[in-house]
This record gives C-alpha cells, sequence and structure tokens, in this order.
C-alpha cells in the first residue's frame, strides 16, 4: 500500500491532538492506544521513504573524516 504525504499528515494531526481515529486513503481507522497511532506513523514514514530513495539525506562528512 503507498502512503501519502497526507496521510502522514493526518496522522501527525490526530497525534498532536491527542484524538485515536484518523481518516486516511478514503477509510477511517480507530486506533485502541496512542501507541498503535505512533506505529502507524512510522510505518507509513517508512513507506515513503522506501518509495523515494533518492530523498533520503546522505550523512554529513566530517572534516577530519576527508584526510
Amino acid at each position: 500500500m503507498a502512503f501519502t504525504q497526507q496521510d502522514l499528515t493526518a496522522v501527525e494531526r490526530a497525534i498532536a491532538t491527542g484524538a485515536l481515529t484518523v481518516e486516511y486513503n478514503g477509510k477511517k481507522v480507530t486506533y485502541r492506544h496512542m501507541t498503535e497511532l505512533l506505529a502507524a506513523r512510522d510505518a507509513i514514514k517508512a513507506d515513503i521513504a522506501a518509495a523515494n530513495p533518492a530523498s533520503r539525506r546522505r550523512p554529513s562528512v566530517g572534516i577530519y573524516e576527508r584526510f
């Protein structure tokens, strides 16, 4: 299932307000606990990152690591 940034925004908004019911992908989902909602957020983030590998940040190289 491909999630969108809007799906992530909806979940993050629910987390911020303490709501356990979220609507995304045209479906309404009610989570039992905030931990489930947090896990959903992490899964959505991972799905979005996997779909856009070029958008991942590369680790920076420190000054002394180059020499």
